[in-house]
């Protein structure tokens, strides 16, 4: 990332956005000038919502229902391994099968646990439609996270549907909100446009966090960048696989289930600021890319049994959609299945990486 001989991350920043558009310029760090200075009026971004922030995995029990104390338990090992923050619910891992009541009962959970955590707590407000969200939003401004997310609503088509979406949740919201720019499994309208997330960030001051990983996302992402502010920040996603590059233009953390991994999320985001070892960067970020690759891929294969192997997860169970990624009208449990070569495909992947791991697990419960 940087030597005497490379630019700093921030150096490349500040380059690459002055050149990039005049349209709004502003800072990427809290008070930091990028191009000119910030209006005064203007509102900053909150230094609490920076960083990686990893979506935590829903886990089951056997009988199929949601295990809060399990979830509990993510939450304090995401704090643990130094994470500034942490999301749910989120993503496509099983949260379109949860129920409501199921939602804002882990979100109670999850409230209840971060009080006594360092790490910024995001809950996730999304729905089918506009009331959904709203009901969601509403329950979760009364836990006071320090943050809250949306992805466009199921229902949407158009992209003034979104605008007036979103709208309705900032009448609602009065912390920090970051939105998503893919939808769920049953989303089928347009990608939000960086035009959209510039202008909700200009009327709203406490939208202008994005979280980008649609459709052509370099060039989204030096859109919303060089509109900072109203822009406050924006997350890298897509599992964290270009989260290095997209440093490079500014993304200020990243938003991914890869929650069992805490603790190296942290030393990469550590050594990304730092800019003081590029070579140790380049190795951990390598071993960790090589590790969420493992086979079975996706939210809930090779993922859940890093959870289990480090000692939070109880089992391997998942909720599955029913045909057509429908929901079903019950849930539809399921065990990972693994051939002996995988585990060992998985196990040597993870001792790869054991270097950049936090020695000790801490006591949980």
């Amino acid at each position: 990332m940087t030597s005497k001989h490379t630019l700093s991350r921030r150096t490349v920043v500040k380059s690459t956005l002055c050149g990039v558009s005049s349209l709004v310029a502003g800072s990427v760090l809290p008070g930091k000038p990028l191009c000119a200075q910030q209006d005064g009026s203007t509102a900053k971004a909150d230094p609490k919502v920076r960083g990686p922030f990893p979506i935590l995995s829903t886990p089951f029990t056997e009988s199929g229902d949601v295990d809060y104390d399990v979830l509990a338990k993510e939450a304090k090992f995401v704090s643990w391994g130094g994470c500034p923050g942490m999301i749910w619910p989120q993503s496509g891992d099983s949260v379109d099968l949860l129920t409501m009541d199921e939602k804002m009962k882990g979100m109670e959970v999850l409230a209840k646990t971060a009080r006594d955590l360092p790490t910024s707590l995001c809950l996730g407000v999304q729905g089918k439609d506009t009331e959904e969200m709203l009901a969601f939003a509403e329950h979760a401004e009364k836990l006071e996270p320090e943050a809250i997310i949306s992805r466009p609503p199921d229902s949407g088509k158009t992209e003034e549907d979104l605008r007036q979406y979103w709208t309705a949740l900032a009448s609602v919201a009065t912390r920090p909100v970051i939105l998503q720019t893919t939808g769920g499994v049953a989303y089928k309208g347009p990608v939000p446009s960086p035009k959209l997330m510039i202008e909700l960030a200009a009327e709203f001051p406490h939208f202008g966090y994005i979280k980008e990983e649609a459709g052509d996302v370099l060039g989204r992402m030096k859109t919303s960048l060089a509109a900072m502010p109203p822009v406050r920040r924006v997350f890298s996603a897509r599992g964290g696989f270009h989260w290095l590059q997209e440093s490079q233009l500014g993304s200020e953390g990243v938003i991914t289930e890869r929650a069992a991994y805490a603790d190296v999320l942290t030393r990469i985001w550590e050594l990304q600021e730092s800019g003081e070892d590029p070579k140790t960067l380049e190795d951990v970020f390598s071993k960790f890319i090589q590790m969420v690759k493992a086979k079975p891929g996706g939210l809930r294969g090779a993922n859940l049994i890093i959870w289990k192997k480090r000692g939070v997860f109880k089992n391997l169970l998942s909720r599955n959609y029913g045909r057509g990624k429908s929901t079903p009208a019950s849930p539809i449990i399921s065990e990972l299945k693994i051939s002996s070569d995988q585990i060992a495909d998985v196990d040597n992947r993870f001792q790869d990486l054991h270097p950049y791991l936090k020695e000790v697990t801490p006591d949980l419960s």
